[in-house]
């Protein structure tokens, strides 16, 4: 296991090495294997990515997130503005259905309401908003409802998951209940623990999953 002064050097590396991170901005705490990032960073884009480098780096057992958005002078823009922008990025995002998301904005931050069939979409929408100028953050609201659901779920998912993530197959626990998807056991970095939720969300049907892995060291 790395100590905790390791753990924040290894963290610390992983921000600087980042291009997309202004790594000076970010102060990095580290105390049995939680991690704590703190400052103020330029753009949500820029907080999105360092929160990803953080999870990156093996021996990260959990994040706290204490970042916040401060935009630089002149970059500030308009509710009217941000959302006039989040409207021509949904639509020129062809992952995203036309006029199925509907986006609101409040003091920079753009909250997404609507329906979709598939989790990618509703991912997509957020990767659209997240990088536009003067956002300061996103909520998510955008829920799935798919047209067709599986006769099998879990049966589908363990295919996946054979196929994804076969090192942690056996390790993990996977409940259905109709359409949502609940996941337990242990893996062994947050990389597995995305390629197995990813895996779950890739099941035709699946509209919830509830993710209790635990990420060992």
């Amino acid at each position: 296991m790395k100590s905790d002064t390791q753990l924040r050097t290894d963290v610390l590396a992983e921000l600087d090495w980042d291009p997309a991170i202004k790594a000076g901005a970010v102060g990095v705490t580290a105390k049995e294997g939680v991690v704590t990032l703190t400052g103020h960073l330029g753009s949500h884009a820029e907080k999105v990515a360092a929160e990803r480098a953080a999870q990156r780096v093996r021996g990260v057992k959990a994040l706290a997130v204490e970042l916040t958005v401060k935009l630089p002078a002149g970059d500030e823009r308009t509710d009217a503005d941000i959302a006039r922008a989040v409207e021509h990025a949904l639509e020129w995002t062809i992952l995203v259905p036309n006029g199925k998301i509907k986006p609101m904005v409040e003091a920079g931050w753009v909250t997404l309401n609507g329906e979709v069939e598939w989790e990618y979409q509703r991912r997509a929408a957020e990767n659209a908003v997240r990088p536009l100028m003067g956002v300061t953050g996103v909520s998510n609201m955008v829920k799935i409802s798919p047209k067709l659901h599986a006769a099998d779920v879990e049966k589908k998912l363990r295919e996946a998951l054979a196929r994804q993530a076969q090192r942690e197959s056996d390790r993990i626990r996977i409940s259905v209940d109709g359409s949502k998807v609940a996941l337990r056991g242990t893996v062994h970095s947050f990389a597995e623990l995305y390629a197995v939720r990813n895996a779950a969300w890739s099941v035709p049907g699946v509209t919830s999953v509830e993710n209790d892995l635990v990420v060992l060291d």
